[in-house]
């Protein structure tokens, strides 16, 4: 008998934060493969538009008002999602923020808000998901880091030092949480075309032109160049495969660049 080894039909996929851009274009992608999906956001609004997207395109969803960073909160959505919609299986840490500032005018206020929400919330998180999945003997945690994971920029102090620091628990927790049969990656996404993103992708923009000389593929990334990533590392094909960060990044990290003539 064959086994489709991709299929994610009859499983539970909480993907925080997923109301637009990348976190819903992974979360449609795990709906494609037949996961029941949940998403959550601060903002009861933008969490019901979110829902009645998915809805739209024929997914089983269902949204949540929580805080990722509130372990109370955290702990109670938790325990509301698995007594409602069932065992949480597949867990998309995409919640997060970025604040751009250089590094002598950040206050350190708005430092520890990012590091809160990008580092501290994938924490808690997992932290009260995984012991669910631990007495089941299984699941999938999928961290999303990005490039800042591995390289620095200008103004963005704050996220690569939350994002490092996911890559590191990202490792962390895949070692304590292996012999329980739970796989934990991540995915590192490169610059995507998104309507954050929209301002600074036209013709003759500078960065725009930077973009596609540095990225290999010489192209902004689609929001659905990242669905087949995340099924496979919520799937049965990745069951051998854990501490890993998968960059999702047309090659940038792969490759020094370009001189600027050529």
């Amino acid at each position: 008998m064959s086994i489709n080894l991709f299929d994610l039909t009859g499983k539970v996929a909480l993907v925080t934060g997923a109301v637009h851009g990348l976190g819903m274009a992974m979360a449609k992608g795990l709906g494609s493969a037949g996961a029941t999906i949940v998403v959550n956001n601060h903002s009861k609004d933008s969490l019901e538009n979110a829902v009645a997207e998915y809805k739209s395109c024929g997914f089983n969803a269902y949204g949540y008002v929580f805080d990722v960073t509130d372990e109370k909160a955290v702990m109670e959505a938790v325990s509301k999602i698995e007594a409602e919609v069932g065992p949480i299986d597949i867990l998309v840490n995409n919640a997060g923020i970025i604040k751009r500032t250089p590094i002598v005018d950040m206050e350190v206020v708005d430092f520890k808000a990012v590091i809160d929400v990008d580092l501290v919330g994938p924490f808690i998180v997992s932290k009260h998901v995984a012991k669910g999945m631990i007495k089941r003997g299984g699941g999938k945690i999928i961290n999303i880091c990005s490039m800042m994971s591995e390289l620095g920029r200008d103004t963005v102090s704050a996220y690569a030092a939350a994002k490092g620091g996911l890559k590191m628990l990202t490792k962390s927790m895949a070692t304590e949480w292996a012999k329980f049969n739970i796989q934990t990656n991540g995915i590192g996404p490169g610059y995507f075309a998104t309507s954050q993103t929209a301002p600074i992708r036209v013709d003759g923009h500078p960065f725009n032109e930077f973009i596609i000389k540095r990225t290999p593929a010489a192209r902004w990334g689609d929001p659905e160049d990242l669905q087949g990533t995340a099924i496979f590392l919520s799937s049965k094909a990745s069951d051998f495969v854990n501490g890993h960060v998968v960059y999702v990044d047309g090659g940038i990290l792969a490759t020094i660049g370009k001189p600027a003539n050529e």
